[in-house]
């Protein structure tokens, strides 16, 4: 799928034909970006944990929610664990934020 790096451009090779356009290369805001000059600093980074307990459908349908709404993928979450109580697990995210 095309998708135009500028609002309302057009595919021509009249003018731009001899200069390769080059466009900045997609980055995810989750990851930090490699090292270099303009890098972010680790602090700009903090770590926040999420868990989940209930019944087994329930957890796998708020991570399949979630990941739905574009916050966690599912297999960041790790295995279901019992709780120990009847029909209880419990399901741990730890995800890196950027300030």
């Amino acid at each position: 799928m095309f998708i135009s790096y500028f609002q309302g451009a057009t595919a021509s090779t009249d003018s731009v034909a001899d200069s390769p356009a080059t466009l900045p290369p997609a980055t995810d805001p989750s990851t930090p970006p490699p090292n270099g000059p303009n890098s972010r600093n680790p602090n700009d980074y903090e770590t926040v944990r999420h868990l989940l307990f209930g019944p087994l459908s329930v957890v796998r349908f708020t991570i399949r929610l979630l990941h739905k709404c574009g916050y966690a993928e599912p297999n960041d979450w790790s295995q279901p664990i019992s709780t120990g109580k009847p029909n209880e697990v419990m399901a741990i995210l730890t995800k890196r934020m950027m300030l």
